[in-house]
């Protein structure tokens, strides 16, 4: 057989077998039914129609009266809130610890599958990684137990230092508290699509580099950065798209009435309000503020993301 007559056989078969699945698909159609409803059904009931609730936002909300017998307001919550005396302070709080997060901690799963790229030896390699993905597996309530039982007065840091600070008490030392100990928890666990990512760069090439006498970095920028680059921009577009989704559990439970100026960002007052005052109208409107503006991040940084990665981004 020619080569071109392989070539052209190739798209024949090739259609013959989706004719053959489309077939098979109409004769059974209620096995695929039966198999795909549950999940529609559940994507239906628990991801759109809650979303009805946003109308709470606009509303003066009584739960005795429901969404629709409620008292219609507007916008009357997100001027009360962007109005707030503290709405500058709630945004700043969010921003600076989402942006100083983004910042210090994207790269580490990044640098740390590099390295563990390095690890010729897989029985030690498995024995790294175990130990990296342990602390992702611990709850962010225990997390932040044992972060405020190592910087109390008497924990193990001062200890180590011979001081007796209450670091939890210290406004300024609240954002490296978080920001470390996400990284410390999620860094190894967050590695592992980078890792995945650098098993298909070419180990031909690689060879080649050592060869030529390419050192480390050379090495990781010739080789291995190309196969991971797009993995890299993605996984940046939909964290810049949650910037403004600083996890409510963690700075809520490292919270103390001595750090609030740093630590009261706009999730932990969506609690406050809603949870706690009762204000469910009020609340709700500013999580929807949070939420419009975490969309309007990831449309923009996808459109960046897109004229400077030769038009790949998330969409």
């Amino acid at each position: 057989m020619s080569k071109s007559t392989a070539v052209a056989a190739k798209p024949k078969n090739l259609n013959g077998k989706l004719h053959n699945t489309w077939v098979y698909v109409r004769q059974h159609w209620q096995l695929y039914l039966i198999f795909m409803l549950p999940a529609f059904l559940l994507t239906i009931i628990f991801r759109y129609i809650p979303m009805g609730g946003v109308l709470i936002a606009f509303e003066n909300y009584n739960p005795f009266k429901g969404v629709f017998g409620s008292e219609w307001v507007g916008f009357r919550h997100f001027q009360r809130f962007l109005s707030s005396p503290d709405f500058l302070r709630y945004l700043a709080n969010t921003l600076k610890l989402s942006i100083f997060g983004l910042l210090w901690g994207f790269p580490a799963p990044i640098l740390l599958a590099f390295l563990l790229n390095r690890i010729m030896s897989s029985k030690i390699k498995q024995k790294v990684q175990l130990i990296l993905y342990m602390p992702n597996f611990i709850s962010v309530i225990v997390l932040c137990g044992i972060v405020r039982i190592l910087l109390s007065p008497t924990g193990m840091l001062n200890m180590l230092l011979g001081t007796n600070w209450n670091l939890m008490t210290m406004p300024s030392a609240f954002r490296t508290i978080y920001i470390a100990s996400g990284i410390w928890q999620g860094a190894g666990w967050g590695s592992i699509i980078y890792t995945a990512a650098l098993s298909n760069a070419s180990k031909e090439l690689k060879e080649a580099a050592v060869i030529d006498g390419a050192n480390i970095i050379q090495q990781i920028k010739a080789v291995e950065w190309p196969a991971i680059k797009d993995t890299v921009m993605i996984q940046f577009i939909m964290q810049v798209g949650n910037v403004m989704s600083v996890g409510f559990e963690k700075a809520y439970a490292l919270q103390t009435d001595l750090n609030m100026s740093t630590s009261e960002i706009i999730s932990t007052y969506v609690y406050k309000k809603g949870l706690i005052d009762g204000d469910y109208g009020f609340s709700t409107a500013v999580g929807l503020f949070n939420t419009v503006i975490n969309v309007i991040l990831l449309i923009s940084m996808n459109a960046v993301a897109k004229k400077i990665n030769d038009g790949k981004g998330i969409y």
